[in-house]
């Protein structure tokens, strides 16, 4: 039934039909993906739940300030101090950088209307001076602010003083530096390592081409469905989850590719015709690859249930590129590979009736190097990783301050580190306290043995509800600014009757590191329950599924151990994001565990013939080479990510290319293939697959030789 199928889809003419299809798909979709970046939410406070406390204060601070203003903060060093002079012209400065459209009326701490200059704060050093000006533009602030600092980069100079822009202004303007042309950078650094890797696996000048133009079509199919989920359907896109969409289907697709290719290049040995030879690569691969498929889509799917909106968002992002991206594999490829003919594999192109060379190739001669000891060589290979595991206590997952979050230097970043160092307190991102109004005064006073913050505001009111302010004398995005939050809201919710609520940038932070740390709990063995069910009903056993399991869980902890050494000891990393650990492991989980269902069904279609033994080997010989090349793919495109100015982004990209070379290069090929010879038969328990009597490993890998 498979076969007919799969023949269908590749026959004389509708081959060309499924080409036809594509075309008019792919030119729809284009049409739209381009505007991608147009539906993205970057704003922190639009990733949290509406559960967090400081998304509830955001709902009763909309009488006081609009969402969308966007403080800006000009921060002036002079380190020979600055003169009365110096304070005139920052001031004119100052009001001069109101006058720019966008631009708000400035607000003294009790709400009243006034200038920028006449709030102008200066260290007790004499030599740095901070201003605020305030723009909104709308929802699309953010995109806006690169060319507002440009503009106050053209307003703000003095003489022997460097001007820092800075505060949420500063910090937009940078992050959307960092992000500029970000899909470009990926897209064209990704289709280079592929198609590098292609080159290499193929030895082909032309064959690459095919997987290529069918990861692209999948890529702007995938962005043109999410482009119209998010601008219809509220589906939270942000620059992380657009940025993982490249890598992710270009490094899924092109895995499927090369499982498709590999098993169609084999069955043109054994066929004259290629349109057989496809609808038999199509029968025998594709059961693998949509379980694959299906396994990324949902483990990625397991993130709907996160607290954190920018999380639950990317589940449905990433899903939509895998399923996507399967859909263009074992469609379009196909017919494409099939209308190019076997030209297309020149200089090696396959001829009927010959040996396929991967069944003596390297991976073939590992097998029957394992045979002798498998058991020695699993439990060794086992302990090893487990050993690299320890390195995980080394990893700081609680968060990047602003200056620990680039790997770059910044004006925002260097500007929020300069008030800090000379004892300036934040104006721009205060701690804002929301409560009933006849109780505002006694939350002022449960402020005033607060530590870390400045002299709270008077209660600005309006209606039943008042306003208290309070601004930080850390960085916003710091511990310390966390533990001030966690003290402040300590003390504001004894005061009985308050209804306080304790918001502001801090505290949207500090709410998001709670959210991530606790979706992690949640999600981590949600992904294993979801991941084993479905290797359970593929193998149709218990005991597999459970070990191979195992193995990738094995594989994440080494390759996480690993990488915090390495962002400590060789990075010089601060820390880490709170999310790393739940990205990380939703990816070598979904992703890993694809090479062990390639091995894991091929050892189950050879095992009726041959037993479970001499299957595993097979098996390992005839997958090796294309797993191998799959998890190269997979691992350089996910390392593109480390080219990015974001410590986020180049710790995700190491970790996960680490963790699929580790997967690819040891725990499928060693550990896994060991254990299936040594526990032999019993790994399909409880099905009554190849009861019968097993050769010893070694017998195996004789009569496996034998068979060459």
């Amino acid at each position: 039934m498979h076969r007919q199928i799969a023949g269908k889809l590749t026959g004389r003419v509708t081959k060309w039909v499924v080409l036809g299809v594509w075309v008019i798909v792919v030119m729809a979709a284009g049409s739209v993906a381009g505007k991608l970046a147009d539906v993205q939410d970057n704003q922190a406070s639009s990733w949290l739940p509406g559960s967090a406390e400081s998304t509830k204060a955001l709902d009763k601070l909309a009488p006081f300030q609009d969402q969308n203003d966007i403080p800006t903060v000009l921060v002036y060093e002079k380190k020979s101090g600055l003169t009365r002079a110096d304070l005139t012209t920052i001031g004119q400065q100052l009001d001069e950088v109101q006058k720019l459209d966008g631009a708000v009326p400035a607000k003294a701490r009790d709400g009243s209307v006034t200038q920028p200059s006449q709030l102008v704060q200066v260290s007790k050093d004499g030599q740095v001076a901070q201003g605020m000006v305030t723009f909104n533009f709308g929802k699309d602030g953010w995109n806006k602010l690169p060319d507002v600092k440009d503009k106050i980069e053209k307003i703000a100079g003095l003489d022997g003083a460097t001007v820092y822009v800075a505060g949420p202004g500063g910090q937009a303007a940078d992050s959307a530096a960092a992000f500029a042309g970000i899909d470009g950078k990926l897209l064209y650094s990704t289709i280079l390592v592929v198609v590098v890797i292609l080159l290499l696996t193929y030895r082909s000048p032309l064959l690459w081409l095919l997987p290529v133009i069918s990861a692209g079509v999948a890529l702007a199919c995938a962005q043109g469905v999410i482009y119209l989920l998010a601008k219809n359907a509220d589906l939270t896109v942000n620059g992380q989850s657009a940025g993982i969409l490249t890598v992710l289907v270009f490094g899924a697709g092109t895995d499927y590719a090369l499982l498709l290719v590999a098993r169609y290049r084999e069955e043109l040995h054994r066929h004259e015709d290629r349109h057989e030879a496809m609808a038999f690569a199509l029968h025998r691969a594709t059961p693998a690859i949509i379980a694959s498929a299906l396994t990324v889509v949902l483990g990625m799917l397991c993130l709907v249930v996160a607290e954190m909106n920018s999380t639950a968002g990317l589940g449905p992002v990433a899903a939509i590129g895998i399923g996507v991206g399967l859909l263009v594999m074992i469609t379009l490829l196909p017919a494409l590979l099939v209308i190019f003919g076997r030209w297309i594999f020149w200089p090696r192109r396959p001829t009927y009736d010959t040996l396929e060379p991967s069944a003596s190739g390297f991976w073939a001669r590992m097998g029957a190097r394992i045979a002798p000891r498998p058991r020695t060589v699993w439990v060794g290979t086992a302990l090893v990783l487990a050993v690299c595991s320890l390195g995980f206590l080394q990893l700081n997952a609680h968060g990047l301050a602003t200056k620990d979050a680039y790997t770059k230097d910044f004006d925002s970043v260097t500007g929020q580190q300069t008030l800090v160092d000379h004892g300036l307190a934040d104006t721009s991102s205060p701690i804002q306290i929301v409560a009933n109004a006849d109780r505002a005064q006694a939350v002022e006073q449960a402020l005033q043995g607060v530590k870390g913050i400045g002299q709270p505001s008077p209660p600005i009111v309006k209606g039943d509800v008042a306003l208290i302010q309070a601004p930080l004398q850390s960085d916003p995005t710091s511990k310390a600014a966390f533990a001030v939050v966690d003290d402040v809201r300590a003390q504001v919710h004894q005061v009985s009757g308050a209804d306080a609520l304790v918001g502001g940038g801090s505290a949207i932070s500090a709410d998001i590191e709670k959210a991530s740390l606790r979706d992690d709990k949640v999600i981590i063995p949600l992904v294993l329950v979801v991941v084993a069910i479905v290797l359970m009903v593929l193998l149709r056993a218990l005991l597999s599924p459970l070990l191979l399991v195992a193995t990738v869980v094995l594989s994440f902890g080494a390759s996480l151990g690993l990488s915090s050494l390495v962002f400590r000891h060789v990075f010089g990393f601060a820390g880490a994001d709170a999310s790393l650990p739940l990205f990380v492991f939703v990816f070598l989980v979904a992703l890993g565990i694809d090479y062990n269902i390639f091995l894991m069904t091929r050892v189950r279609e050879e095992t009726p013939q041959h037993g479970t033994r001499r299957a595993s080997l097979i098996a390992l010989g005839a997958t090796g080479g294309v797993i191998t090349s799959a998890g190269l793919v997979l691992a350089a495109t996910f390392s593109v990510l480390a080219t990015l100015p974001l410590v986020a982004f180049a710790e995700i990209g190491f970790a996960v290319a680490l963790g699929v070379l580790l997967d690819t290069m040891i725990v499928r090929s060693v550990l896994v293939t060991a254990i299936n010879l040594d526990v032999g038969s019993k790994i399909w328990w409880p099905s009554k697959l190849d009861r019968g009597g097993e050769p010893t490993p070694v017998e195996a890998a004789e009569q496996v030789e034998a068979l060459d």
